[in-house]
């Protein structure tokens, strides 16, 4: 089934709220309070809804493959877990996300066994409540549901900007007394409300952590401009890479860039940024966990670029279904166990020394190189993104309505997509 953007933003809103009440429940039991755990004020729980979302275009992909499902199911809300925490803490300066990792990415058993508890509920969820969901959402009036997931996502984009603010310039323990103007009176009593929820949900919270008297450093930590930097490095690396194996396993110089200018691989750049993200904690435990962990992330996070591409693009960059223990010929079992020790290669080797490096760039210069990247990174890839959607228009007969259509046709027609990109297809 083919969800449209209203629909995946109904489901993102839907799943976000079950999230939140699950984890609410589980918690109340467990603590024998209730409490809002929440990084916002509403009633949600973001990361829930993201991994549901995508579990919506993946799942289906593996229909009647019900292991390789759970797996994938498994993976996905491990990922976004660990990925929700590492942001909440780094917008709320350390404040919040830096609670024990409970999930398949800990490196324990307990951790293991939470996160297949976790992933059952969800399979399940999806399986038995999303068809039922799905039935409901079509019997609604269309534009109700519209108007109301609309309020839902600006509340909740005012709800996060109020709470980042909040930790960002707010107090701790308890809050004092202050002699306020009329101006201030608003901002500070939504302030002090959201600084008493949180003490309630995490005891002995902090204001923002204050610099250590080392001085100020670039990209600390991982941090925004860290993981930048991250993807751009490893994205040129892996291009370089990829290149270099196809002309020696195959005799050719072949281009394997994702963009239109410059030997960049967002594959490989997104891929580094997700092993970070996801691994990093476990730097410190001995290998076969990162691999372990490795195996499985890089396994689902190939899979999903390959769908990602067909749905958006309707372009097929690779096909494994020649070889042996291929998944659906987007990943195999061989390309996993490369995972597996990339994780480890890149976590316990190559980070490291790289993270040092970039935290040596002069702060000021690696600002402004930082927006200089992100911006040229962010039009390359919409550009991109344009000719590939209009390369597929055209295959599929579609006429250029548009200027920008017209001109994408005489500046970048079908010669020299397939010249740009040779490994590409149209996906059936």
């Amino acid at each position: 089934m083919e969800y449209t953007l209203y629909e995946l933003a109904v489901y993102f809103l839907v799943y976000s709220f079950i999230g939140w009440l699950l984890e609410t429940c589980y918690l109340a039991i467990k603590e024998r309070r209730f409490f809002n755990r929440g990084f916002i004020n509403l009633p949600l729980h973001p990361a829930y809804g993201v991994a549901f979302d995508i579990l919506l275009v993946v799942l289906p992909t593996l229909r009647g493959s019900y292991l390789l499902q759970f797996i994938v199911v498994m993976v996905v809300t491990a990922v976004a877990d660990r990925m929700s925490k590492a942001l909440v803490s780094r917008i709320s300066g350390g404040v919040l996300g830096g609670e024990e990792d409970d999930s398949l990415l800990s490196g324990s058993r307990r951790g293991l066994w939470i996160s297949l508890m976790a992933a059952a509920a969800t399979y399940l969820i999806y399986l038995v409540l999303h068809p039922l969901l799905v039935a409901l959402v079509y019997l609604l009036p269309e534009l109700a549901v519209q108007i109301t997931a609309g309020a839902l996502l600006i509340f909740l984009a005012l709800d996060f900007v109020t709470v980042f603010y909040a930790v960002r310039k707010g107090g701790h323990g308890a809050i004092p007394d202050r002699k306020l103007t009329s101006a201030q009176k608003l901002g500070s009593h939504i302030s002090d409300f959201i600084w008493r929820r949180l003490q309630k949900a995490y005891p002995g919270i902090g204001s923002v952590k204050e610099m250590d008297g080392s001085g100020v450093v670039f990209a600390r930590g991982i941090c925004f401009d860290k993981l930048v930097w991250v993807f751009f490095v490893s994205a040129l690396i892996g291009d370089i890479i990829e290149m270099l194996y196809c002309r020696f396993t195959g005799g050719v110089w072949m281009n394997r860039s994702s963009v239109l200018y410059g030997t960049f691989s967002f594959v490989w750049g997104f891929g580094a940024v997700v092993l970070t993200v996801s691994l990093q904690h476990l730097a410190g435990k001995q290998d076969r966990h990162v691999f372990f962990a490795g195996f499985l992330v890089g396994g689902v996070y190939e899979y999903l670029c390959s769908v990602f591409t067909e749905v958006v693009f309707g372009t097929v960059f690779w096909d494994y279904s020649w070889m042996p223990l291929n998944i659906g010929g987007r990943t195999n079992v061989l390309y996993c166990f490369f995972w597996g020790l990339l994780a480890v290669f890149w976590i316990k080797i190559v980070y490291p020394p790289m993270s040092s490096s970039i935290e040596k760039i002069p702060p000021l210069a690696g600002k402004v190189m930082t927006w200089v990247v992100i911006l040229f990174m962010v039009c390359n890839g919409f550009l991109t993104a344009a000719v590939m959607v209009r390369y597929t228009e055209r295959h599929s007969g579609q006429t250029p309505p548009k200027a920008l259509a017209r001109l994408l046709d005489e500046q970048y027609d079908d010669a020299f997509v397939e010249r740009r990109w040779p490994n590409m297809k149209m996906a059936e």
